[in-house]
């Protein structure tokens, strides 16, 4: 009877090392996965809420303190977002901020809420988690840190990108309704994101601003990799702006100001498909708007040249490497 405990007692042992060592070889192989991807929010001015744990439980009902602040999850096809549809916006549940947009939701059938890309990249935080013994990406709102859910790479393509999402986290609003409370994007490429970069940043009205890669086809490219002109990837700045403060319109106006809208697929000396200049329109409105300003410039006879500059919808956006964010003000300044 002994040797039979003994023998369980063993395997038991065994098994709880294995998995034990499994996890931190998972631990040592992805350190610094999450880091590595979009921590748009590092660098970036943006406002923090800091609360201690009593206080939001206060504040959250105790199904959205658990997901929330002790990192749960809710049970699958139990959410009420997980089946839902209507054309807006979803904010973090504890804080407010503006975090997915209804057009990048889709089914993926897993039984969560599902989204292909983020509002903003400057909204979210990342963080390699290995709590179920493997590797998986943790997502938070950058705001006040609270759980969200994970992102997956087996999501439709080009990105590849599963944000799936807790319902309970979430908190829904109509497009008219969210359309008065939120910060807008713009996604705009002029050269050099160094530069550019910089000036959109002292733009008042101008909350933050990132640098990446927009309009290619390769998921997650590298900066040797856009720079070959083989991705299809333009270098662009992601801006979140106050449209209580500049409007969209205004906001093009000043890129087009900042360089030369008539030189194809370069800007002075850096010359590549990655230079081009483009407008990366995320809904009609910023379509028509884009389009209007072009069209102006252009009959004004403020350019000598055809304007080259495109008008695209925007697809995707790839954070670039942490040592290009802020590149003027840590280098040249």
């Amino acid at each position: 009877m002994l040797k039979i405990y003994q023998k369980m007692l063993i395997l038991g042992l065994s098994l709880l090392l294995t998995w034990a060592g499994w996890k931190g070889l998972n631990a040592l192989f992805y350190q610094g996965t999450a880091s590595s991807l979009n921590q748009a929010n590092k660098g970036q001015t943006m406002r923090k809420i800091n609360k201690s744990f009593e206080e939001w439980k206060k504040e959250l009902t105790p199904e959205q303190f658990r997901v929330m602040f002790q990192k749960g999850t809710e049970p699958a096809f139990s959410g009420k977002y997980n089946d839902f549809w209507e054309e807006g916006i979803y904010f973090c549940a504890a804080c407010g901020t503006p975090l997915f947009q209804s057009a990048d939701k889709y089914d993926h059938h897993t039984g969560w809420p599902s989204f292909k890309e983020s509002f903003s990249e400057a909204n979210l935080e990342y963080r390699d988690d290995f709590s179920l013994g493997t590797h998986r990406i943790e997502v938070s709102c950058a705001v006040c840190g609270a759980h969200l859910g994970h992102l997956f790479y087996d999501g439709p393509a080009p990105s590849g990108k599963h944000y799936c999402l807790n319902s309970v986290a979430l908190n829904f609003k109509p497009m008219a309704e969210a359309k008065k409370e939120i910060p807008q994007v713009a996604t705009l490429a002029a050269g050099c994101f160094w530069r550019v970069e910089y000036q959109l940043s002292q733009i008042e009205g101008v909350i933050s601003t990132v640098v990446g890669y927009a309009g290619g086809s390769k998921p997650n490219p590298t900066y040797q990799q856009v720079s070959s002109g083989k991705t299809g990837h333009a270098e662009a700045v992601q801006v979140v702006f106050d449209p209580k403060v500049i409007t969209y319109e205004q906001l093009i106006r000043k890129f087009f100001e900042l360089h030369d809208p008539t030189q194809l697929n370069r800007q002075g000396l850096d010359v590549g498909t990655n230079y081009r200049s483009a407008i990366f329109y995320y809904d009609e409105e910023q379509r028509k708007t884009a389009e209007k300003v072009k069209e102006e410039l252009q009959v004004s006879g403020r350019y000598k040249k055809k304007i080259v500059t495109e008008i695209v919808p925007f697809k995707n956006f790839y954070r670039a490497e942490e040592y290009h964010q802020k590149y003027y003000q840590k280098n040249i300044r």
